[in-house]
C-alpha cells in the first residue's frame, strides 16, 4: 500500500528548459494555427478519437480507429469488446472535458464528475436530462407498480434503470455518476483492489497541482503526468491523466483551440524512457510527449488543409441544394466515414450516398466487399 507523499524536489532546469522550450513553442504555434483555420472543429474531432485509440495503445490494447468511429456512430459490423468501450469511455471524456469551460476539469465539480465521484450537471444539458430521466422514471415506476411483492418483477426493474441510463450515456446525455454508497464502498474484490485508496491518492495528486501553481505550463503539466503515474492515482482510470493535463495547458491558454493529444504523443516515446527509473528522465519524455503531440497535431492540420481545398475543388459550379458541401465537412470530421453513417447525417438514400462519395473522390479504406468505409486521402 502507497503511504509516501509524492516528493517534487529539485528540478534541474538546465536539463528541463530546453525541452520546456521547444515544447511550448510547438504547442502554442498549432493553436495560433487553429484559432482561424476553417477545418478546426474537423480536427478537433479527429483527435478525440485519435486520441481515444492511443490511450488503449499505451496500456496494450488494440482499439481500431474504424470500429470506434463506427461504435461511437451506434453502427458497429460486430459485438464490441471491452478494449472499445473503454476507448469510446476515454471519447467521452475528452469531448465533456473541451464541451466545458476551460477551467472546468480542473474544477471542483468537473474533477469529481470525471474521477466518478459526482459533480453538478452541465446546464445545457439539464433540461434534456430532466426530461430524459422523468420518462425513464415514470416507466420504472409503472414496471414497479405491475409486480409489487414479485421480486422477480423487481429484478427486470433494476435492470430496466440499468438499460435506461445506459441508452442516455450512449445519446450523449450527460449523466451523473452513481451514489458514493454503490460506486466506490461496494465495488466487487475480484475487479478493485479494496486496500487501493483512490481518496488518498487524488488528494495527494491535487497537492502536487496546487504545488506546482507558480510554475510554466507546459512543465507543471510535465510534472503532473508524472505524478498521476507515479501515484497511480485511479485503478482503472489510467488514461484519465493526461486528459487532466491537457485540460491545464488549454486552461492556461497554451492550447486554448483545442485539447492535447497527449496519449498520441506518448506512443511515440520509448516505453523505457516513459518508464526510466530516474525521475528527470521520465520528466524529459513527458516533455518530448507533449512535443510529438503538438507535432503530430501540425501535420494533421496541414494534411485536413490540403483534403479541403482539394475537395472543395469539386464544388464549383454546384447548386445550392447540393449535399456535397455537407460531406466536405462530415469526412474531415471523422477518420473514416460509412455509407450508413452518410445516410443518417446527410439524410439522403443508399445510392445517393455512394453518388456523393463517387463524386468527391474519397478513398475506399477497407478493402472489403461487404463493409466499406472511405476517408481522405
Amino acid at each position: 500500500m502507497k503511504t509516501m507523499a509524492y516528493d517534487i524536489g529539485l528540478l534541474f532546469l538546465e536539463t528541463l528548459i530546453g525541452s520546456v522550450a521547444r515544447s511550448t513553442e510547438a504547442l502554442a504555434r498549432l493553436d495560433e494555427r487553429l484559432a482561424r483555420s476553417p477545418v478546426r472543429e474537423g480536427f478537433v474531432e479527429r483527435q478525440h478519437f485519435a486520441d481515444a485509440a492511443a490511450a488503449l495503445w499505451l496500456e496494450g490494447e488494440l482499439v481500431h480507429l474504424e470500429d470506434l468511429v463506427l461504435h461511437d456512430a451506434h453502427m458497429d459490423v460486430r459485438t464490441p469488446t471491452h478494449e472499445l468501450t473503454r476507448a469510446h469511455a476515454v471519447l467521452r471524456a475528452r469531448r465533456r472535458i473541451f464541451s466545458q469551460k476551460p477551467d472546468w476539469a480542473l474544477g471542483r465539480d468537473g474533477f469529481l464528475a470525471l474521477t466518478g465521484r459526482g459533480g453538478a450537471m452541465p446546464a445545457a444539458g439539464q433540461k434534456k436530462r430532466e426530461g430524459e430521466e422523468a420518462g425513464a422514471s415514470s416507466v420504472e415506476a409503472d414496471v414497479r407498480d405491475d409486480a409489487e411483492g414479485d421480486l422477480l418483477a423487481e429484478e427486470f426493474a433494476e435492470i430496466d434503470a440499468v438499460l435506461a441510463r445506459s441508452s442516455r450515456i450512449l445519446n450523449g446525455a450527460n449523466v451523473p455518476a452513481r451514489k458514493e454508497e454503490t460506486s466506490l464502498r461496494d465495488r466487487p474484490d475480484l475487479i478493485y483492489d479494496l486496500d487501493w485508496n483512490e481518496e488518498e491518492r487524488l488528494a495527494e495528486w491535487q497537492a502536487v497541482l496546487a504545488e506546482t501553481r507558480e510554475l510554466p505550463a507546459v512543465l507543471r503539466a510535465a510534472i503532473l503526468l508524472e505524478a498521476w503515474s507515479d501515484i497511480e492515482v485511479l485503478q482503472h482510470g489510467i488514461w484519465l491523466g493526461p486528459l487532466l493535463a491537457a485540460a491545464l495547458l488549454r486552461q492556461e491558454g497554451v492550447a486554448a483551440h483545442h485539447l492535447a493529444g497527449l496519449h498520441i504523443g506518448a506512443k511515440n516515446i520509448p516505453r523505457e524512457r516513459r518508464r526510466a527509473l530516474n525521475r528527470s528522465d521520465r520528466l524529459l519524455a513527458s516533455l518530448d510527449a507533449i512535443h510529438e503531440a503538438a507535432l503530430v497535431g501540425l501535420k494533421e492540420h496541414d494534411r485536413l488543409l490540403m483534403a479541403k481545398s482539394q475537395m472543395e475543388r469539386r464544388l464549383k459550379q454546384r447548386r445550392t441544394s447540393s449535399k456535397l458541401a455537407d460531406l466536405v465537412e462530415f469526412v474531415l470530421s471523422r477518420p473514416i466515414v460509412s455509407t450508413g453513417m452518410i445516410q443518417e447525417v446527410l439524410k439522403v438514400s443508399k445510392q445517393g450516398a455512394l453518388n456523393l462519395i463517387g463524386e468527391l473522390g474519397l478513398r475506399e479504406m477497407t478493402g472489403r466487399g461487404r463493409f466499406r468505409a472511405w476517408g481522405i486521402v
